[in-house]
Formats: C-alpha cells, structure tokens, sequence
C-alpha cells in the first residue's frame, strides 16, 4: 500500500492523535479547554480546603497551648491563696459542637459574661491635688484647698497664679532673663550650725551661662501678706577644667537665698521664686522642701539617673539591694530616665517595701528626652551627661540633709565592702575614730578606694571566669565573681565617698566639689573597706593599661561571702515573689 494512502486510512499511529485533534470542529475543541478549566478550579479548591484544615489544627494547638498556660497560671495563683478557688484544668465543651469536639479558649456561657475592667471611682478633687502635690516641686499652696491668696497683696509683686509659671519638661521651672535661660529643679531650706549669716534657701539648676547675671530671691511665706527679697549667689558645682566650659551649654549650680531674719520672724519660706529685678512678675515658683523627721538614721545611697531602656539589670539589682540593706542602707534614692519594665517591677516592690524612692526624672532646655534618643544622646556626649548627673546626685544630698548621717553615692555595679568589719555602721565607727586621732577635726567626707572585679577575672592566666562557685546560685553576679585584681586604682582616683551631710555643700561622682569650711576628705584603709567594681572591663581612661595594672595579676576575695546565706535567702525568696522563676 502506498505510504499515502496508509496515512489516510490511520495507519500510521505516530501521527494519528495530533491530526485528529487539528481537524476537530470548533465546538468540540470549546469542550475541551472547558473541560480543562473546571478540573483546575476542583485541584484548587481541594488545595484549599487542605490547607484550611491544616491552619485550623495549627490555631488549635496555639489557643490550646494558650488555654493551658492561663490554666497554670490560675492554678498558682489559687495554690497561692490556699485553694480558695476551683481552676477548670480542660477547656469546656460547645454545646453547637458534635459530640466529644471542644471550641478551645470560648466558655459555654459567653454570651453571660461581662469583662472585667477598671471600675474603681475616679479621684475626687481632694486626691487629685494631693498626687499632683507629691509629684511636682509646687508650693502645696497651688494643691490646697484653702488657696484664699493672693500672697503678696502689699507688695510690689503677687503671688503668681500657677498658668503663669514657665514649665519645661514636666520637672523643670524656666526663667528668661536679658543674658541667659534658668531652669530650675527644686529648693531646699538650709539650716546647718555650720552656715554663717542664719538659714538660706538652696536651690538647685541649670544655666547657659558660665556666668549668671545678677538675679533676685523672692521668698513667699505662709503666714505673712508680704515677699522678701534678697540677690542670689551662685556656687558653680563643676570645674572648669573638666569641659564645657562655655556659654550656651547649661551648666550645673547651687544658687543661694539667704533668708533675713527679722523679714522672716523665725519662718521657713513656702516657696521661692527666681527673678531678673526685685519687682519682675515671676514665672518661676518652688517649694521648699524642709523635711524633718524625729529620727535621723545613718546611710542613704544616692544612684544617678537610670537608663537601662533595653538592658535588663532586674535581677542584679535584686541582689545589690538586699546587700546594700545587709550592710546597713536604710534607703536608696534612685532617679529614672528610662528603665526595663522588668526593673520597674523590681524597684516598685522595693518601693512599696520601704527600701527605694524612686523619682522621675528629665533632661532640662533643648535636650532630648525621647527614649533611646536620650540614651543616645548622654552616651555621645559625656561631658553633658556628668554635668547633668549632678541635679540628682545634689537633690538626694538636700532632701537628706536633715535625715541621715550620711550619703553614699553608688552606681549599681559597685559596692563599698567593709573588711574588718561586717557593716558600714562598725566601720564608721572605727574611721571617724582614726580620722580624729590623726586630725582633730571632723571631714566632709571619708572615701574608699576602688577595686575591680572584672567578669573573666580567674587565678593566674586563665581569664574565663564562669559561675562555678559551689553553694552559690548561678544568678547572684556579685557572689559568683570573687576573683580581683591584686592592683587598687590610685589613691583619690576613681574612689566613692562617705559624705558627712553636716559639711557638704555640692556633691560630684567621686567626691564634695564645695562645703560648709574646706572639703576635707579622709580616706579609708584598704584593710578596713574597699570599693568593689564589678564590670567588664576597666573604665575608659584606664582601658589601655587595664591588662599590665588589672589583669596581670589576681587574687581570689571571697570577703563577701560572709553575708552569703542571708542574701540567697533573701534574693530567691524575692525572685520568687515577682515571678522570676518559670
């Protein structure tokens, strides 16, 4: 047969199925695609459909894993009430489900509950001014309710209504003078055997000045129609040689209001406004913060604003606490600027204990105080950020004045450890006993000599320090880390201070910058206490020396392992109250 003719009669298989399907009528080639179309919509719908079933089991296992951890938690919480409450340990059933299946997370009587939201009564007036008293460095005259003045009527001037006063940054009192901007932080009645001339009224701030120009007190009192005025002096609390030393760049003072006595009649000023000219309608007004208590106890530590916004230093701070008020603290100022909410929690309950104050803070003028720009900024620029550090370092010292012995200035990886003794009151002792017999005459302050601690400290070569100690938790830092270096910092170089609050006047990091007489400072033997500074390396100015002078050589100092069975009592029993262990 020919080759054509087999072609024709579909004898050739090879080309048979492409001819047929190239000579189909239009219609049927319509069916097709048709065709193919409806089996690729049913392939995605059964793909879908399994991967929705696939999500639902996925979401299930989420809110189930969910349910269960709040189970938990209301199971401990009931254990912690005694039982008083009977916690479901499975999810209930929906009664719109088939038999045996649950809705995770949804009870069966949903459509009857009501959420539970704050509905505690909003303050009254009366608690309304009493918070806003306690929070603001205003005379209680603006809070009262008895706020029948105007102060000041026989005067030149009248006691400014609180909308004309010149707020900056929440905690800040602002005054515009012809050459230069003030802003003011708080005030504080001065009343010290020490002080010649009577009683003055301190107050804290500062000025884009070097320089201030002359300016005028005018002291407001409680129970008098009249104002006082009397020229401000001003005491710089930094030294010219440490930086920023210009104009345009606040710099930090103690500005000083002598109170006249027979104006006085024996009073305590209310407050304290800052003005250019006697008569100037103020825009400032402070409250004088006289506070007095019947007993004066002995050590306070003051710790400069905290800005841990990232960095969780709760834990740590647990156990730097409780050592703090072993060794005798009976409380610890401490100012915030930004801080982890796992360090709020701690500090709050330390707060409500009776061990902490802690105090808002901010930056005055033009600097920033958005968090992590404010971090930012106060790394970048250190000059500014020591010159700052003196507002509370200085507010700690005035409220203080007048209840306790003294203050301690501390940041919070460092400690001053007594030697020979096993609290700061014993060793106090001891020093003002030896300071006298060498002197007699009593200092403005006794300071201790820093050691470091170093994190990979060990014996010898070997600088791997890991939590090893035995008997110790692996969460106590101070505990853990017992190696040193054998080395202390130079004599007056990098110490903290005991600071006598009958003398001192100003106050820096490490030592009085100005007092009631001459600074005078004794330093204490390092057989009797030493600074112990528990960091990762040594401080910037001694970095490139810190392995010859620090590193080389070590020893094991485990002086603090006295109070060990006290302070893991204390530090887990307090872990454990604020959920720190899972």
């Amino acid at each position: 047969m020919p080759k054509e003719m087999a072609t024709k009669n579909g004898d050739d298989h090879s080309d048979m199925g492409w001819t047929n399907i190239r000579f189909l009528p239009a219609r049927a080639f319509k069916k097709i695609l048709y065709g193919i179309c409806i089996w690729t919509c049913l392939c995605y719908l059964v793909f879908r459909i399994t991967s929705h079933n696939g999500a639902v089991t996925y979401l299930t296992a989420r809110v189930n894993r969910g349910l269960l951890q709040n189970v938990q938690t209301a199971q401990a919480v009931a254990a912690a009430l005694g039982g008083a409450a009977e916690v479901p340990t499975t999810p209930p059933v929906s009664p719109d489900s088939p038999a045996g299946s649950r809705t995770p997370g949804i009870p069966q009587n949903f459509l009857d509950l009501e959420p539970q939201v704050d509905n505690s009564p909003a303050m009254n007036e009366k608690q309304l001014l009493t918070l806003l008293a306690n929070h603001s460095n205003l005379p209680l005259a603006y809070w009262s309710e008895n706020k029948n003045r105007p102060i000041g009527s026989k005067s030149c001037v009248k006691f400014p209504s609180l909308y004309e006063l010149d707020f900056n940054n929440i905690y800040w009192q602002r005054l515009q003078t012809s050459n230069g901007t003030y802003y003011l932080y708080g005030a504080y009645y001065d009343d010290r055997v020490r002080i010649n001339g009577g009683p003055v009224v301190r107050i804290l701030g500062m000025v884009d000045r070097v320089k201030p120009i002359l300016t005028y007190c005018q002291l407001w009192f409680d129970k008098r129609k009249v104002v006082s005025f009397v020229p401000a002096t001003y005491t710089y609390a930094w030294y010219s040689k440490w930086g920023n030393y210009k104009d345009g760049v606040l710099q930090p003072y103690v500005i000083t209001c002598r109170v006249p006595s027979q104006e006085s009649g024996g009073q305590v000023p209310t407050s304290v406004s800052l003005v250019e000219k006697k008569c100037d309608k103020p825009t400032t007004n402070l409250r004088v913060k006289n506070d007095r208590p019947k007993k004066k106890e002995d050590f306070a530590v003051c710790v400069k604003g905290l800005d841990f916004l990232h960095e969780d230093l709760s834990v740590r701070l647990v156990e730097w606490l409780e050592l703090l008020n072993v060794l005798g603290a009976k409380k610890v100022f401490m100012y915030e600027l930004e801080i982890h909410p796992n360090i709020s929690k701690v500090l709050n309950y330390y707060q409500q204990r009776g061990l902490v104050q802690l105090t808002p803070l901010t930056l005055p003028g033009n600097q920033p105080n958005l968090p992590g720009f404010r971090h930012w900024y106060l790394k970048t620029k250190l000059t500014h950020k020591r010159q700052n550090e003196l507002i509370p370092y200085n507010d700690c010292l005035y409220r203080n004045l007048y209840s306790y012995d003294y203050v301690v200035l501390l940041d919070t990886d460092e400690i001053i450890m007594p030697v020979k003794f096993t609290n700061w009151s014993d060793l106090m002792k001891d020093v003002v006993k030896r300071a006298l017999k060498e002197r007699n005459y009593t200092r403005a302050s006794y300071n201790v000599r820093n050691v470091y601690f170093l994190d990979d400290l060990q014996d010898g070569d070997d600088l791997h320090h890991e939590a090893h100690e035995q008997g110790i938790p692996r969460y106590l830092h101070m505990f853990q880390h017992v190696y040193r270096s054998k080395n202390f910092t130079k004599p007056g170089s990098y110490v903290k201070c005991f600071h006598n609050t009958e003398r001192v006047v100003s106050l820096h990091n490490h030592f009085p910058l100005n007092c009631l007489g001459t600074c005078t400072t004794f330093s204490i033997d390092t057989n009797s206490a030493q600074l112990q500074h528990y960091r990762k390396d040594c401080v910037g100015s001694l970095k490139n020396s810190c392995k010859t002078d620090f590193r080389t050589y070590t020893q094991k100092d485990t002086t603090i392992w006295r109070y060990k069975d006290e302070i893991i009592k204390r530090t887990t029993r307090t872990l454990s109250r604020l959920g720190f262990f899972s």
